[in-house]
């Protein structure tokens, strides 16, 4: 894959992004983002008619000003450098289990975010969206079977329908390991799980790696505000794992 890589490479006065930042450009789309707006345009056309052109290297600066409808009021300084044989860069692997309102929320919250890749699973077909971009969809009829063979670096939120799903999920994960698990529920579900849990043989320890309830308890039970919730947190936990990878 040929790209065009755009960086920050100066600013003066107030800008939407610092130096350093940068995005993308390649023919199936961009990843990452300079700060938006009319520069960012701007930025993106120039890039791709270097792609166009076979031109491999430039730098142009930008006042934030009227001309390109924006009132920051500082200027930016972008370099433009073309790179051959690009791999997408890939983030930390999320298992999302079920597909039910909640699932949906937090993977359309979450599917743009380029620090994750993640997998979708639900029991049923009919339960997904028809159309889900970026994101590895997988319909399995036994999806603890599928978990026992679950990356174990990879973060899972467990959503399903089906408590007793929820609980052959939590110990699937917790005899392959993992890298963090959230379930969904209260704080009555989890004191069951727990010692469910305790008499699978699972240790006190293990069992509170699980996070439950998940999300913010102060912005609420809408399934939006719970996906919120739960993408600052995986944002927060994986920071130091994935980094910025935007700049």
């Amino acid at each position: 894959m040929t790209g065009i890589r755009i960086r920050v490479a100066r600013t003066a006065g107030s800008v939407p992004r610092e130096a350093g930042a940068e995005m993308l450009v390649t023919a199936e789309g961009t990843e990452g983002t300079i700060g938006g707006g009319a520069l960012e345009w701007q930025a993106m056309a120039e890039a791709r008619a270097m792609l166009a052109d076979g031109r491999t290297r430039m730098e142009r600066t930008w006042p934030l000003g009227p001309a390109l409808g924006q009132c920051c009021g500082g200027s930016v300084t972008l370099s433009f450098e073309r790179a051959e044989s690009l791999e997408r860069a890939t983030g930390a692997p999320l298992w999302v289990w079920g597909a039910g309102h909640v699932g949906r929320a937090i993977v359309a919250t979450m599917a743009p975010l380029p620090a994750f890749d993640i997998t979708w699973i639900d029991a049923a077909t009919d339960r997904f969206p028809q159309e889900t971009h970026g994101v590895t969809v997988v319909p399995a009829a036994d999806m603890p079977r599928l978990a026992a063979r679950a990356p174990r670096e990879a973060h899972h939120l467990i959503l399903t329908y089906s408590h007793e799903i929820d609980l052959a999920l939590c110990h699937a994960l917790l005899t392959r390991g993992f890298a963090g698990a959230g379930l969904i529920g209260s704080a009555t579900k989890w004191a069951r799980f727990r010692s469910r849990l305790a008499a699978l043989g699972h240790e006190r320890a293990q069992i509170l790696r699980i996070a439950c309830p998940i999300g913010d308890p102060a912005l609420g039970k809408h399934p939006q505000a719970i996906a919120v919730g739960v993408a600052a947190a995986l944002l927060t936990a994986t920071r130091d794992q994935v980094g910025d990878r935007t700049g």
